[in-house]
């Protein structure tokens, strides 16, 4: 699978972006679709994650209420619509997607294929 994330830019604080994630394979063979962040300094975070078969969404503690992860089957993409954005979600978000159970979907070890990152700006 490649996975292709777009959608990043500078916004300001309160503003919204949406990240995209488009998968070469097609999807009824993805088991999940997750969304990660790094911010400099710091290590890899989970943000989102969706269940490809089942359509469960799980959220970060961080982002939950503000940031809402979806699919479209038909473009075998992944959707992260980020609303009310603080600076402190400032970072390189990325995508993966798993091909089969691999654990939990909130751990880096829950994927096995990742895109390319996607940067993501929100000035105070």
């Amino acid at each position: 699978v490649q996975l292709q994330a777009s959608g990043g830019g500078l916004v300001q604080a309160g503003g919204s972006l949406r990240l995209s994630c488009a998968a070469s394979r097609r999807t009824f063979s993805i088991y999940a679709v997750g969304w990660f962040r790094q911010a400099p300094g710091k290590e890899r975070e989970f943000v989102a994650a969706i269940n490809w078969r089942v359509s469960s969404t799980y959220y970060a503690d961080s982002v939950k209420g503000r940031f809402t992860i979806s699919r479209d089957n038909a473009k075998n993409t992944v959707f992260l619509q980020m609303n009310s954005l603080e600076p402190e979600d400032t970072a390189v978000y990325y995508c993966a997607a798993a091909s089969y159970y691999r654990g939990s979907l909130r751990s880096d070890a829950g994927y096995d294929f990742w895109g390319q990152g996607t940067q993501v700006t929100v000035s105070s």
